[in-house]
């Protein structure tokens, strides 16, 4: 809805606009010539101020149309990422790039929305459709300039032969995200179950309150196996653009890059900070190696003025601030996925047994066009529950998937646009409905006052815990989402500060019970350290924030060095000798890091060959740190008679092939080790295997790094490939509230995605070396970075 301030504001500045445009894009204008632009869809003139970093600072007349501006500009800097992802998500890869893409494009449409279109978005606030409307429309307003002028597309279209896909709002309804939880976990789970080995699944996901996952009744745990995730699990892994790639795919490290992505924010009241402002922070850790997730923008329109990162595909800002409060964003945990096994009718396997009788699937045929060859149909069956995954007459079987965001009114899409129009705490928690994913929001305003909520769908499950699958004969069915309302929060704690980085962090209420969202959550290692540093007497400054955003220093490391055995010899007692002095910090010139690494990757492998049995091997493949660093520090009857003395050998050995694989890695001389010759920032084109594709957009590489997954300055890796870093914080912000002109920004590599563009690799050095700059909100701070101006015009 349009709030009456806000329509006060929008009549007032809608003159002042006028004003502006011929004052000081005038003034802009004697250096910076405009580009002029005639733009279908738009309702009045748009400027685009680029600054000296490229970040486009977008000036409307109205909300809607500065959306316009954000569409355009993503397409503008990024057509070719949202693009891709356009069809992946609707499931169009195989009319695109061939046969091998036909299973993935059948996995993508059993995740589209198959509810009522127009009703959806006719359920959303007005306003919001509206913003959502006039992005859309701004990436094609950018598509059809591209359409008369071909030459300006982006190298992609060229060497693929391709075209952009054009935008339609009813995609962004239809195409649905946001979930977290696995039906692979449960599917695992259940494996073990059925062999007796529950227990041993702690040691790959450790639950909250050491719960007890519940075995559901009805359910035969031996029936149950990888098949049952269907085309979900046939197309787990990266997309298949080579050979090679895939090759290159391991599913339990895969899994375990996946899980480590989270994120770091912290909040400081005023009375806490050296500004006397309150500070927020954020830094979200994401994929890294590929197209950067974040885009920076400014918005700004009469009664609205939003700057920072978005997602490029998805309107709206995540990460930043408005002109009165910042808010930043970790992910917490909802489990809201669960896998339903079906009983199929014997004399009619298109019907299945729930609630008492027998029900028709809803099907659906959908047809993928294949390049090169013939089109290929598919039938794509619903159940009460969701999606069916599998479907075997043979065994009178099917599963279902149901999935939070496949409900009616549940679209992460349009979440964003709602929490940027919000002018305040209060209106925050009204916009709050909209979202799904699960996250906690972070908040400082103008006046002082600093917040977090959890936001986030919770399915309400009273009869199982989520963990495993369930029969779907209607016993175990959702009833329901948990209201907004009854959601978590905290305001002005008295600590004077608070931090979220995909920790456990639910309130004593939420015990099992009572309410839980998940049993499963990131290991606290960066939690831990971060409030080592805020809970340090004095006030903090935006320089100490930039500095923690880049802290080294591993929690693990401390706690695993002083457990290393005396009396050892050979290679074992030179690594031991190296890492007794080192400081713990992983840094991108550290020799004891480089072995720290190698020695973590060799413990893993060493424990759970100690105490894992060979029936659960196949299931049990990686050990969280948490169980591993507890077995490692109260050595117990899992490692035999004598478990200190068998911990100790442990150690030795693994001390040892660290040694030996540090002098593969680094060379022959330890004093030559560097942690960062290995730990490597390399971005390559997602298509890269493709020589084309490489040769016209060149990886950006040579950039060294420190830390590692568990540090602060997230730089995680996947072991089974090498020590390249694969995700972390590719975008960082730290907002000094109400000095909005003070704040620090951080974005690799850059803007544009296109190699021709100068923001293609610009921010690349200054964020190895951790060079926060400046973010210039307020006009005049704006007007004096500006380098390039457009203008769109109806």
């Amino acid at each position: 809805m349009i709030h009456p301030r806000r329509a006060l504001l929008q009549s007032c500045a809608a003159i002042a606009c006028a004003g502006w445009g011929s004052t000081a894009m005038a003034r802009i204008g004697r250096t910076k010539p405009a580009r002029r632009v005639n733009a279908m869809g738009i309702r009045g003139p748009v400027t685009i101020a680029d600054d000296a970093w490229g970040v486009p600072h977008i000036r409307a007349s109205s909300i809607p149309d500065a959306y316009f501006g954000q569409g355009y500009v993503v397409a503008r800097d990024r057509l070719f990422q949202i693009d891709l992802q356009l069809r992946r998500d609707l499931g169009r890869l195989a009319e695109a790039f061939g046969a091998r893409f036909v299973p993935h494009d059948h996995a993508a449409r059993l995740r589209l929305y198959r509810g009522d279109v127009d009703a959806e978005l006719a359920s959303l606030p007005a306003d919001v459709a509206a913003c959502a409307r006039a992005y859309v429309d701004g990436i094609n307003a950018r598509i059809a300039e591209l359409e008369a002028d071909p030459s300006l597309l982006p190298p992609e279209y060229g060497v693929l032969q391709l075209r952009p896909l054009h935008w339609h709002i009813a995609d962004l309804v239809r195409i649905r995200s946001g979930d977290m939880g696995s039906t692979a976990d449960e599917v695992r789970r259940a494996q073990l179950a059925a062999r007796g080995l529950l227990d041993l699944d702690a040691l790959i996901a450790p639950l909250a309150w050491d719960w007890k996952p519940r075995l559901p009744e009805g359910l035969d745990l031996a029936a149950v196996s990888k098949a049952d995730l269907g085309i979900l699990g046939e197309t787990e892994g990266p997309l298949p653009w080579s050979d090679a790639v895939l090759a290159y795919y391991d599913p339990v490290y895969d899994r375990l890059d996946r899980e480590a992505h989270g994120s770091n924010a912290w909040t400081i009241s005023a009375a806490r900070s050296a500004t006397g402002r309150p500070i927020l922070a954020n830094d979200p850790h994401l994929g890294i190696g590929g197209f950067s997730p974040r885009h920076l923008a400014h918005l700004t329109a009469p009664g609205f003025d939003v700057i920072g990162a978005g997602s490029p595909g998805m309107p709206g800002i995540m990460q930043g601030h408005t002109d009165y409060y910042a808010f930043g964003r970790t992910n917490s945990h909802i489990d809201q996925e669960d896998l339903y096994v079906l009983e199929l009718k014997p004399d009619d396997p298109e019907c299945y047994r729930h609630q008492g009788q027998w029900k028709r699937f809803a099907t659906v045929t959908e047809v993928i066009r294949v390049k090169d060859a013939a089109d290929v149909v598919v039938t794509v069956r619903t159940a009460e529950h969701g999606p069916v995954l599998l479907h075997d007459p043979a065994r009178h079987r099917a599963t279902a998937m149901a999935s939070v965001s496949l409900r009616p009114g549940a679209n992460m899409t349009f979440a964003i646009i709602a929490l940027n129009l919000a002018r305040n705490w209060d209106e925050l928690a009204q916009a709050a409905r909209l979202h799904v994913a699960p996250t906690n929001l972070h908040y400082a305003d103008i006046d002082g006052n600093i917040g977090w909520r959890l936001l986030g769908h919770v399915p309400v499950r009273t009869r199982h815990d989520g963990l495993l699958p369930v029969p779907g004969d209607g016993q175990y069915d959702w009833q329901g989402i948990l209201p907004a309302a009854e959601m978590p929060s905290l305001r002005n704690p008295e600590s004077g500060w608070f931090a979220s980085a995909n920790q456990f962090n639910l309130p004593p209420d939420w015990s099992p019970g009572k309410r839980v969202t998940s049993f499963t959550w990131n290991a606290p290692y960066r939690y831990d350290r971060i409030a080592q540093v805020l809970g340090r007497p004095g006030r903090h400054g935006l320089n100490d924030s930039v500095a923690l955003q880049h802290d080294d220093l591993s929690l693990p490391a401390q706690a695993l060095v002083p457990l290393l055995p005396r009396g050892l010899e050979g290679t074992a007692a030179q690594a031991a000798a190296m890492l007794r002095g080192w400081d713990a910090r992983l840094g991108v010139d550290s020799a004891p890091a480089a072995l720290f690494e190698m020695l973590w990757i060799e413990l893993g492998k060493a424990c759970l060959e100690a105490i894992v049995p060979e029936a659960a091997r196949d299931l049990v493949k990686s050990i969280d740190p948490r169980p591993m660093l507890a077995l490692l520090t109260r050595p117990d009857a899992r490692l035999g008679a004598q478990p200190e003395a068998a911990r100790d050998a442990l150690l030795a050995a693994s001390l040892g092939r660290a040694w030996e694989a540090a002098l593969r890695t680094f060379g022959a001389d330890p004093a030559d080790w560097r942690w960062g010759d290995a730990h490597r920032v390399v971005l390559r084109h997602p298509l890269s295997s493709r020589p084309a594709i490489a040769a016209a957009l060149p990886a950006i590489e040579g950039g060294r790094s420190g830390g590692d997954g568990f540090t602060v300055m997230a730089r995680g890796y996947v072991a089974a490939r090498d020590c390249t870093v694969s995700h972390g914080a590719s975008f960082l912000v730290v907002c000094d509230v109400g000095n909005w002109d003070a704040s620090r920004v951080l974005a690799l590599p850059g803007q544009s995605i296109d190699p021709r563009s100068p923001h293609y690799r610009d921010s690349y050095a200054p964020w190895l070396a951790g060079q926060a700059r400046p973010f210039p909100f307020s006009r005049q701070a704006v007007d004096a970075h500006v380098r390039h101006v457009t203008e769109l015009h109806p």
